[in-house]
């Protein structure tokens, strides 16, 4: 039986004010014990060219210099997650906004420059993930929503990948919890055919991911999910779903829509 639910919701949900309602609406109405990651959206972008501040990007990867970490901490850490608290709040979830500097949940390095200098970006040490004050919080019945911000625990924080933050998450509270982790996005799951949005692929595991990357039918933009969801899938956690974000409820239950991975 699921008794914690780590979800994340992505950019492109965040972006869409009536999708992001319905969204937060399920969320709230989820049963029992649920943690929620938020990518940033263009919101950051936007911010950032009002300020004068240029987004620079490399394979769709956002360079984060000295001053991007400043307005994404300002956007993704202030604005963002505490809207989506203030949403929670008013659909009766009693939400706290985190990054993961916030009692040392979730401590980072800073990417090492190798062809690309990223800038302030982190990569998770996941085997230092501080749980504790994350399970006192969900025992007092208390949903935690995390900002993609990590730390690295000499007073740097770092933009840091949403994905890989749920999936660190889940992992690291899967010792304790049967987790199911939720993808939530702007599409009905993992498409066989990216142009058409009915071509979802229900179901895959290690041997049917080999013959669908053979036959090259993903698109970029899905394989970090991939990835990241067979990281968890082999380090305990029980269940990973990729899906939309209008199914999210659904996809708490066992008549899940979008793509399960096993």
């Amino acid at each position: 039986m699921i008794d914690l639910f780590i979800i994340k919701v992505g950019g492109n949900v965040i972006d869409n004010p009536v999708l992001l309602q319905d969204f937060l609406q399920q969320f709230a109405a989820i049963p029992g014990k649920k943690i929620l990651i938020h990518g940033g959206g263009k919101i950051a972008t936007r911010i950032g060219d009002q300020l004068g501040i240029v987004s620079n990007y490399v394979d769709g990867r956002r360079i984060t210099d000295a001053a991007t970490i400043d307005l994404v901490t300002m956007v993704y850490g202030g604005l963002v997650n505490k809207q989506l608290v203030a949403q929670l709040q008013a659909a009766g979830c009693n939400a706290i906004g985190l990054t993961g500097a916030d009692a040392n949940i979730i401590p980072a390095v800073k990417r090492p420059v190798k062809e690309i200098d990223y800038g302030f970006v982190g990569d998770v040490r996941a085997a230092e993930l501080h749980t504790a004050p994350l399970k006192a919080l969900l025992e007092a019945g208390t949903t935690p929503v995390f900002a993609p911000l990590t730390h690295d625990g000499k007073g740097q924080l770092l933009n840091t990948n949403a994905d890989t933050i749920a999936s660190s998450l889940a992992i690291a509270l899967s010792d304790s919890y049967q987790v199911r982790l939720i993808y939530c996005f702007e599409k009905k799951g993992v498409l066989r055919d990216p142009a058409d949005d009915e071509a979802v692929i229900n179901l895959i595991n290690p041997a049917i991911y080999q013959q669908l990357l053979a036959e090259k039918v993903l698109t970029d933009g899905i394989l970090p999910k991939l990835d990241n969801a067979f990281s968890a899938i082999n380090n305990g956690v029980k269940e990973v779903l990729i899906g939309h974000a209008k199914d999210v409820l659904n996809n708490t239950t066992t008549q899940v829509a979008g793509t399960l991975i096993c």
